[in-house]
């Protein structure tokens, strides 16, 4: 994982937006309909090339496929997995439990909008997990690469994502192993196959892991936080294992509170998740701090250091709101966690979370997306003279 080295590199979290055919193809196989696999795959790859393009515009040093070829950053993993089937509803969350007419306003917009539901009619575990997606997979990679290579190997780095086990396990709740634990481990065991498979083919790994903060007020939003800490315990213990054989300096992990315009504030503070977050064996942490409920959490830094040899991709600029955010308000937040971390060199620029977490819930219109990829690069510029240069 490359370090800042004379300058502030700029990346994101995952998910770009997505072209409107695109989403209503996976919308339509959400829902049952018969739509071609070739064809989807084509338009996915289309768009891969069409994002990476867009990245270089925007001045992204470290970027990806734009998850293109998947409908959402977990969900994806339905077509990939063995042993699931039936459905369920997600519990809702705390806050929207607490604020009954922001829920109904939420469930008002997105009725209106072709989406793929991340929460409503979501499988269960039926059976044993098996990992039937290397095909798909390698797929992905290829796809990726060929983008890469056609512009140029444009990036520093080049990162792909693939979801925590606890976030599927979460997600798709076990109806059939004995236990939660063994529930974990065959997810796992299963998705550790991506994981490998993505850094083998030489680029980053970056595990998305919402599950680490999320579930506190989804899953376990009536229940102690005692028992939020154990169950992130277990899931930081199954990542490390199923990474075990990758470098550590080849992953990253981002951690968020869910990427939804809440109120949030039944988010579990950092400061209670970052001793468990710390105990993953990955070279960097990639951790919002742009939106108004978690700018501050770069404080606890200060108490909680990272490892000697990880970086931070600070979330400067917000995924949920269409305000254009100032080179200089960019600059002032990266030079502030720079001052925490203690050397700027281990500070990278990035955003809160995805643009388009799951096909056509991004909040941000397209065209101001590519503007907030630029300010990024702009505010990085900035924050570079004053820490880099003075």
């Amino acid at each position: 994982m490359r370090l800042s080295e004379g300058r502030i590199l700029t990346t994101h979290s995952g998910s770009l937006p997505r072209p409107p055919e695109l989403t209503d193809l996976y919308a339509r196989r959400q829902q049952g309909d018969s739509v071609d696999a070739a064809k989807i795959r084509q338009a996915g790859n289309d768009a891969v090339r069409r994002v990476v393009s867009k990245q270089v515009q925007a001045g992204i040093d470290v970027g990806n496929d734009g998850e293109q070829t998947r409908d959402g950053f977990f969900l994806y993993v339905v077509q990939r997995l063995q042993g699931l089937g039936g459905s369920w509803v997600r519990p809702t969350r705390a806050d929207a439990d607490r604020y009954p007419m922001f829920a109904e306003r939420r469930r008002r917009e997105f009725a209106a909008r072709t989406v793929v539901n991340a929460r409503d009619s979501m499988p269960e575990a039926v059976g044993q997990i098996v990992y039937a997606g290397t095909a798909a997979m390698a797929e992905d990679c290829a796809g990726f690469r060929a983008a890469l290579d056609a512009a140029g190997k444009p990036f520093v780095e080049a990162f792909m994502t693939a979801p925590s086990p606890g976030m599927v396990a979460c997600a798709m709740r076990n109806r059939h192993y004995e236990t939660e634990e063994r529930y974990l481990a065959a997810l796992g065991e299963a998705l550790g196959n991506e994981y490998h498979m993505i850094a083998e083919s030489g680029f980053l790994l970056q595990l998305d892991c919402p599950d680490l903060a999320l579930e506190r007020h989804v899953t376990f939003k009536d229940r102690p936080l005692s028992e939020f800490l154990s169950f992130a315990e277990s899931v930081v213990e199954t990542i490390n294992r199923a990474i075990e054989t990758i470098p550590a300096e080849r992953v990253r992990m981002h951690v968020c509170w869910g990427n939804y315009d809440g109120p949030h504030d039944s988010d579990v503070e950092l400061a209670a998740i970052l001793p468990v977050l710390l105990r993953a064996k990955v070279g960097g942490l990639v951790l919002p701090f742009a939106n108004g409920r978690h700018a501050q959490d770069y404080h606890c830094f200060a108490s909680r250091p990272l490892g000697d040899d990880q970086v931070l991709v600070a979330g400067v600029i917000d995924t949920l709101s269409n305000v254009i955010e100032h080179p200089r308000v960019v600059a002032d937040r990266l030079e502030r966690v720079a001052e925490v971390i203690g050397d700027p060199r281990r500070v990278l620029a990035g955003t809160d979370c995805g643009f388009d977490t799951a096909a056509g819930t991004g909040r941000v219109a397209p065209d101001v997306v590519w503007a907030k990829l630029a300010t990024l690069r702009d505010g990085a510029r900035l924050a570079s003279r004053q820490l880099f240069d003075s």
